[in-house]
């Protein structure tokens, strides 16, 4: 291959990417001069990374495979905007070899490893090959070509149960699933390779012993075309569910200075087996006591903010210097280890409802100030549209401290004062998660979440006292702003009467629940709030977001969000919902339909499992969606008959579409 052809310097860039890590390459490489492109699908026309680029070229319908997966379509998109070199960013094509030959054929520089070191190391099991050869110590399993039924069932034998099916290319936990018995074999292969096959085009399977009491450590390593490559130290990333980092953090809390260096020298010899060029990520898992190679990831992870952060470097602009066919501005032993980092994934997501995707616009985006070691890697803004054809991810929140302490308690505190709402967030999880004390303790696992997922998706406290205050206080000051933006109105002062002393009362309920009474006393003289015998002084001071309110003496910040009758409330005590009782009447509600087997959201189904007229225990799986590229199983809500399906597998279903019915069997 000729090198002025892979390296070289360039002047328009054109992300093959959409979201968060769009946003984030583009900041970058306007920062060094470069000229911007962005890429979108239809459903995508507004979104904030279109918003940033100098130029921006439609790819075609919403659905990835016809868009952002579309090889041809963005090499044509590069040709027409006159960009010399594609940045892939992570997910997508950003480990398929083939689209990294295509653009060298093209004549474009492709930020990242060569399409032969993509093949040699992206590819699980051919990487675990070449790691085996190199003497890097791999976690027993399987990782050859053979992908028969029966090859597979042998060697999940030989390696002992329980073990993980994994596909072979890709990431991010899909197509992974832990099986502990040879009867979930079978029907874990099927369902693993729809899902890669789904996700990355390629459903060849390994097998690896699952690691019981797992810890995930991974290293950052970059290469330039020079022969110099470094590891930027390692990062932990435990907290996961269903294989998907939640919450990462750098350096590792567990590995001390000896074995620190041990696993970065390992994830040096394991990059140094094929020259490596470009940014990538070793991933290992320990028991405890060893440290295994799982996979090389070649590409940019989401989580490499929290090696930015103690390192003091930026990625992808060292990214970008390697495309340019420079050298790395540093050597190993200048780059220094500076403090502690931690990472958390917001994403639009209900965890009370199994992690359910959440779509639908953003009516309001509050996050904090990037201020006191607080970085906010973000792809959406207030009024823009989640989709459900694409990862569920909305930011990444990370804070940086000297300590872990300090970096867990900025990065809540972050957590605690952002408002999202319009779509259902992680946020309250993610608080909760990094309040568990066992989370700061570092006494975790890969399986943490899953035991713990009761305690950290229970619901929270019930509104009390100053809740109430504070939903009479949004009503009022929300009235105040109305009557503010009418010239020359009396009421634009809270309590103004033209004569006497006045009541008003105010019910509030939580979702079904009893109401709860509290009364206004407004007018001539200081306002106050009654709540059964007590009564308080009170006053509004209005800001950004909501309020200050002051009762008896005591001022406290409030933030608000009201959306007709419902109301949203952040305060000292948490995050409360609260409905308003249209104290005229005229309530209507709908009973949700708990029992209802409906797609949750657009999807298609991927596969029936049950039959007509088939007696289904209350938890039996039914049917399965493909939805944001994850499959989710519906399953039968109580036990019954199955009556009807209405739908057959490959139909593309809109959200509330009744899919099944079951005939409860009455018991």
């Amino acid at each position: 291959m000729d090198r002025t052809k892979l390296y070289r310097r360039f002047r328009t860039l054109l992300i093959a990417n959409r979201g968060e890590i769009a946003a984030r390459v583009i900041r970058t490489a306007r920062a060094m001069g470069l000229r911007t492109v962005a890429v979108y699908s239809e459903a995508d026309r507004d979104a904030m990374h279109v918003a940033l680029a100098d130029e921006a070229v439609l790819l075609g319908p919403a659905r990835a495979r016809d868009s952002y997966l579309s090889v041809e379509r963005l090499i044509e998109a590069a040709r027409k905007t006159g960009a010399e070199a594609v940045h892939p960013g992570y997910g997508f094509l950003s480990e398929n070899a083939e689209f990294a030959q295509a653009c060298y054929d093209a004549g474009l520089v492709f930020v990242g490893p060569t399409a032969e070191m993509m093949t040699a190391m992206g590819s699980k099991s051919g990487s675990k090959a070449l790691m085996e050869k190199a003497g890097v110590p791999l976690v027993p399993g399987y990782h050859g070509d053979a992908q028969d039924d029966a090859t597979l069932a042998k060697a999940a034998e030989k390696a002992g149960f329980p073990i993980l099916v994994k596909a072979s290319a890709g990431g991010g936990g899909r197509g992974m699933r832990i099986v502990r018995s040879a009867a979930e074999l079978g029907p874990a292969i099927v369902s693993a390779k729809r899902e890669a096959k789904a996700a990355f085009g390629d459903d060849r399977m390994l097998i690896e012993k699952y690691v019981d009491n797992p810890r995930h450590i991974e290293v950052q390593i970059i290469g330039d075309s020079h022969g110099n490559l470094l590891s930027l130290f390692e990062r932990e990333c435990t907290l996961q569910r269903r294989h998907q980092k939640v919450i990462e953090e750098a350096p590792s809390p567990t590995l001390n200075a000896t074995q620190r260096e041990t696993v970065c020298a390992a994830a040096r010899k394991a990059a140094g087996a094929v020259n490596y060029v470009g940014a990538g990520t070793i991933e290992f898992v320990s028991d405890g006591k060893d440290v295994f190679f799982i996979e090389m990831n070649t590409r940019l992870q989401v989580e490499h903010p929290v090696t930015e952060l103690i390192t003091g470097i930026d990625l992808v602009e060292w990214q970008l210097r390697v495309a340019f066919g420079e050298a790395l501005p540093m050597k190993q032993d200048e780059i220094k280890l500076n403090g502690h980092a931690v990472e958390a994934r917001v994403y639009a997501e209900n965890p009370t409802r199994n992690f359910m995707p959440s779509v639908g616009k953003i009516s309001t985006w509050r996050l904090p100030a990037e201020t006191g070691g607080l970085r906010i890697d973000a792809g959406y803004r207030e009024g823009d549209a989640v989709s459900p054809y694409y990862d569920a991810m909305l930011a990444k929140m990370i804070a940086w401290a000297p300590t872990r302490d300090v970096a867990i308690e900025r990065l809540n505190r972050g957590l605690e004062e952002s408002d999202v709402r319009g779509i259902v967030t992680n946020i309250p999880f993610l608080s909760a998660l990094m309040t568990h004390p066992k989370v700061r303790a570092n006494a975790i696992d890969t399986g943490f979440i899953e035991r713990e997922l009761a305690v950290l998706t229970q619901a929270g406290a019930a509104p009390g006292e100053l809740e109430l205050c504070a939903a009479v206080a949004a009503i009022v000051n929300d009235e105040l702003r109305a009557a503010q933006a009418e010239a020359n109105s009396p009421w634009q002062t809270f309590g103004w009467m033209p004569v006497g002393r006045r009541q008003r009362s105010f019910s509030f309920r939580v979702g079904h629940g009893a109401e709860q009474r509290i009364t206004l006393n407004y007018g001539s003289g200081p306002s106050t709030l009654v709540i059964g015998e007590r009564e308080l002084a009170f006053a509004i001071a209005p800001k950004d977001g909501g309020f200050d309110l002051t009762l008896d003496g005591v001022k406290t910040s409030v933030a608000a969000v009201i959306t007709g009758h419902e109301l949203y409330l952040r305060t000292r005590n948490g995050r409360f919902d609260l409905h308003w009782v249209d104290p005229f009447g005229g309530e209507s509600e709908e009973q949700s339909g708990e029992d209802k087997i409906a797609a949750p959201l657009p999807g298609t189904v991927v596969a029936v499992l049950a039959e007509e007229g088939a007696k289904l225990e209350k938890g039996a799986p039914i049917l399965t969606l493909e939805v944001m590229k994850m499959e989710q199983t519906l399953r039968a809500p109580y036990a019954g008959t199955l009556k009807s399906i209405k739908c057959k597998v490959g139909d593309i279903v809109q959200e509330g579409v009744e899919l099944a019915v079951v005939e409860p069997s009455g018991e």
